[in-house]
């Protein structure tokens, strides 16, 4: 009996002390787990990269593996191992500009942009005084990011409580004066991505519509033709933000609703009209309107000298009571004013007002301001309807970050429409001057609110950057079908882009955000489980061999003499 109770207590004995290394393993391994936290990812989006005849603008750099760092360093810092997070709020666009302009190292910038930002959020159409505030100071980033030389990877975000509480602990670390590294921990910011490439042959595509006029019996003239056109690509800081609600988003629904009433009046031959109407999108808008130059000249010359005169729109969803009617040939030109009579008595009539702006084309300098000046360069009159007092400089407002839903106000471009489709009217019927509303709210003609809306939230959710679009992109194919729902002979046309424009790839990605520990911190926890394992491994070897077997591990052994032979 003495003998198997010593024979159970050894075996308990052998089991409690395999245990220890278990243990052992599994606190490491508990230890390993608390020192790499899970990453929290975010979806970013990279500041656009082209070349104009070879000169670099944007951005050339594309990954990240730097610390996080903020705005409390000292302007002209060494942050070429940091990735900078700048929230709009916060924005100093000096400080940012000095980083540009003298070269000055830095690993990456981040920036923070509020959800107000954030393409499809609907909203009413007006902006608080800080939102304005922030259109503007975005405005400013956008043209100094876009317009220069970047030696660096710059990204945008957008707010959320993750991003928050990072900056909130980068601010804490960075009060104390000294930046996040390797050896003093903090935040690390990861992105790992291929290096940009080109984007070989890319394509501007233009879709056309045709309402065929009608002609009478035995009739074999060619019948004039009234042109509605719109640029429905943007160009921005970001490319995957670049959603252009009201350049030129808002012109495009413009365009599609009047597309849609006049459908009804020519679906029956007792209303169909004496003009053709002829409606494009096109593509290359912020390109110097490349798309419309080329959709011109592709145009049988017969049709083009058909064309009695052109509407453009362009920026028709963000203005309160005065629309303008840009103009190339003279005001006091004949055709001119009767133009712009019969759209000053149908917008009195709506109850605001339209003025008549007029900018002489160069025509030894290939620059076009507006999208009108393409067919003032063939000698066919036309104008472009806008909110906007100014052209928009080459690659500027075109799509803004700023220029998103919420900046939109869809009963604006139903004032638009009803001034465009009822001048129209009037000059197809020939009822200028008279108190006649042919769309009018309580008619089957009316505009649609509801069509209106959708093709808005459609488009503020939908980036469309003419590089980055394929022949068969969805937008395309649905701007195609809407065509030709409400028009006939609908016909696309794909055209290369000026080869003096370079694009280059890789405009989203995934931030990956680890909170890493300092060095400092490692070696003493290495140092604590090293011991503890040490004096483990000592106990369990005491308790099962002797004090004597531990000793004897730790002596050095007897040197042995080779025998000679």
């Amino acid at each position: 009996m003495a003998e198997e109770k010593k024979s159970k207590q050894r075996h308990r004995v052998m089991v409690f002390e395999s245990m220890y290394p278990i243990l052992a393993l599994m606190l490491i391994l508990v230890a390993c787990v608390e020192l790499c936290d899970a990453a929290t990812v975010v979806d970013v989006y990279r500041l656009i990269q082209y070349d104009i005849s070879g000169v670099p603008f944007g951005s050339r750099f594309s990954s990240l593996n730097h610390h996080a760092a903020s705005l409390s360093f000292q302007r002209g810092a060494d942050l070429s191992r940091s990735v900078l997070i700048l929230p709009l709020r916060e924005l100093d666009i000096a400080f940012v500009q000095d980083y540009i302009s003298q070269k000055q190292s830095l690993g990456g910038l981040l920036i923070l942009l509020p959800q107000t930002f954030r393409p499809g959020n609907v909203g009413g159409g007006s902006l608080s005084s800080e939102n304005d505030g922030f259109r503007s100071l975005l405005g400013q980033l956008e043209k100094l990011l876009v317009h220069g030389n970047v030696p660096f990877p710059v990204y945008f975000a957008f707010e959320n409580e993750e991003t928050d509480a990072m900056l909130a602990d980068v601010k804490k670390n960075d009060a104390l004066g000294q930046q996040a590294t390797a050896t003093t921990g903090g935040y690390k910011l990861v992105i790992s991505v291929s290096e940009p490439r080109k984007i070989a042959s890319p394509t501007i595509t233009n879709i056309q519509g045709w309402l065929p006029g009608l002609r009478a019996e035995g009739d074999s003239s060619q019948l004039p033709t009234i042109a509605v056109v719109a640029s429905y690509d943007t160009f921005g800081a970001a490319p995957a933000l670049s959603v252009g609600s009201d350049s030129n988003g808002s012109g495009v629904v413009a365009l599609l609703e009047v597309a849609r009433l006049f459908s009804v009046l020519y679906s029956n031959p007792k209303t169909r009209g004496k003009y053709n109407l002829l409606f494009a999108l096109t593509s290359g808008g912020p390109y110097n309107y490349e798309g419309t130059q080329k959709w011109l000249k592709s145009l049988d010359q017969r049709m083009r000298e058909s064309i009695d005169y052109a509407i453009c729109l362009n920026s028709v969803g963000s203005w309160d009571s005065e629309l303008l009617i840009h103009v190339s040939k003279p005001p006091d030109n004949a055709y001119i004013k009767q133009i712009f009579e019969g759209f000053s008595n149908v917008a009195e009539d709506l109850g605001f007002q339209v003025a008549l702006k007029h900018k002489k084309i160069n025509i030894s300098n290939s620059r076009v301001a507006w999208e009108h000046e393409q067919f003032s360069r063939l000698r066919v009159t036309a104008a472009t309807i806008s909110e906007l007092s100014t052209p928009p400089e080459l690659l500027e407002n075109a799509g803004s970050l700023s220029d998103t839903r919420q900046l939109v106000n869809e009963d604006a471009i139903i004032k638009g429409v009803k001034l465009v489709a009822e001048s129209l009217a009037k000059h197809i019927y020939g009822h200028q001057g008279k108190e006649i509303k042919i769309f009018a709210d309580d008619s089957s003609l009316a505009v649609n609110p509801f069509y209106v809306r959708s093709w808005l939230d459609l488009l503020s959710q939908t980036p469309r950057v003419a590089p980055f679009l394929s022949k068969n992109e969805p937008l395309i194919m649905a701007l195609k079908k809407e065509l030709e729902d409400y028009t006939a002979e609908v016909s696309v046309q794909h055209e290369s882009l000026d080869g003096s424009f370079t694009f280059y790839d890789s405009t989203k990605a995934s931030l990956n955000i680890y909170q890493v520990a300092s060095v400092t911190f490692d070696l003493l926890l290495l140092l604590v489980l090293g011991s503890y394992l040490i004096v483990l491994f000592s106990f369990l070897v005491i308790t099962t061999r002797g004090l004597d077997d531990l000793i004897s591990l730790f002596r050095r052994p007897p040197s042995r003499k080779v025998k000679m032979g």
